[in-house]
């Protein structure tokens, strides 16, 4: 039997030799080939999930990178990295927020920060004169309600919450965004749209929740229809691929979503198999009425809620029908390739069983449910066969 312990000795000495000098947080293997032109690159943010592994990246291909942060976090990876960077600080919230991009010019910018869209409002009419290239982190979200499937760069977008809110949802904030940037710069607007970002340094712990769960083993609770599709891209893909845009200067709106080739939840499931030990055993509820009303959770209004998502799985109907069903072709002719499943799932393990993890997620893991509740979900719906 493999257990936890032999699973992560193996993956420890799978990168031995390669460890950085980071918490003994095992390397994390990116293109380091360097460009005949180094860029001067500017990053609104750094210091979350994506701007460490764009820091890591831009600095080992040659580029001069600068990063905007309000200063109050510390890098969880990388975090030598950050000494060869120039640490620019402001809060984009108050009115002198940018202060200290004044004066200054780079070749490109990178907003991975984007919350408000005030704060790209005022960042595009800052710096498009002094810039040539915006590229935008924006979301998949911004097709919300996910009405149809398939959708591609052109589908359907809302610019104004019905009814109107304030401040706008999350999607509609996105649209907005990124028409500034394509106002502001034109031809040099280059939009990402990622669904879920996933891999080493993902503070949400949706996606994290399978390959940590994997590893425990014994039976493994798997909602919803084998068939049903799933979405996500590894980080450190999508970063690549964006350093590759700015470095060709390539400009327009993405889909950044993977597998390349369409996965089911069945075959993201086979993928991760090769992690869990082997007494390991897989209950299948594709049973979509069950689930929804099966009291998962209580919130704070005494209102139940069942098990509808466990990313990248959502139940694929109503609002969600298309929420993973996205058309990354075009970002898929543009570059953008997808490393395999296991490799994601095994680096994104070793990464959350090291010490590189914040302590408050050490603490407090933000599973889509705990071992207590999908142990007593299981016995819940094994009654309701033998029922």
């Amino acid at each position: 039997m493999t257990t936890r312990r032999d699973f992560l000795q193996h993956v420890a000495g799978a990168w031995a030799g390669v460890a950085l000098a980071n918490r003994g947080l095992p390397a994390f293997p990116l293109p380091i080939d360097r460009p005949s032109t180094p860029l001067r690159v500017l990053i609104l943010g750094g210091t979350s999930f994506l701007g460490p592994h764009l820091v890591h990246l831009l600095t080992q291909r040659g580029h001069s990178v600068s990063i905007f942060t309000r200063g109050r976090r510390e890098p969880g990876l990388y975090e030598q990295d950050f000494a060869q960077v120039e640490h620019l600080i402001g809060d984009r919230q108050e009115p002198d927020g940018y202060a200290a991009l004044k004066g200054k010019t780079w070749d490109a910018v990178i907003e991975t920060s984007g919350q408000r869209h005030p704060w790209t409002r005022a960042s595009v009419a800052l710096l498009k004169d002094v810039v040539s290239q915006y590229l935008y982190v924006s979301s998949t979200g911004v097709f919300y309600p996910y009405l149809t499937t398939n959708i591609p760069e052109d589908g359907p977008i809302l610019l104004v919450d019905d009814p109107p809110q304030d401040p706008p949802s999350y999607g509609v904030m996105k649209a907005l965004s990124e028409n500034e940037v394509r106002t502001g710069f034109g031809a040099g607007a280059t939009i990402v749209r990622p669904g879920y970002i996933v891999g080493p340094g993902d503070p949400t712990d949706r996606w994290t929740y399978w390959p940590m769960r994997v590893v425990r083993g014994g039976e493994v609770l798997v909602p919803g229809h084998k068939t049903d599709p799933v979405q996500y891209v590894d980080v450190r893909d999508l970063i690549g691929w964006m350093v590759r845009l700015v470095e060709n200067r390539t400009g327009g709106t993405f889909n950044a979503v993977g597998p390349t080739h369409r996965q089911t939840m069945a075959e993201f499931i086979q993928g991760l198999a090769p992690l869990a030990p082997a007494s390991s055993s897989w209950t299948w509820i594709e049973d979509y009425d069950w689930l929804e009303t099966y009291p998962l959770s209580k919130g704070r209004d005494g209102t139940t809620r069942g098990l509808t998502y466990a990313i990248p799985w959502v139940m694929v109907e109503g609002d969600a029908l298309g929420h993973m069903q996205i058309d990354g072709r075009k970002a898929a002719a543009a570059g953008l390739t997808c490393r395999p499943l296991l490799e994601t799932a095994r680096d994104t393990v070793a990464w959350r069983s090291s010490d590189a993890v914040p302590q408050a997620l050490r603490d407090q893991p933000r599973y889509v449910m705990t071992a207590e509740q999908e142990q007593a979900m299981l016995a819940a719906w094994h009654k309701k066969l033998d029922g």
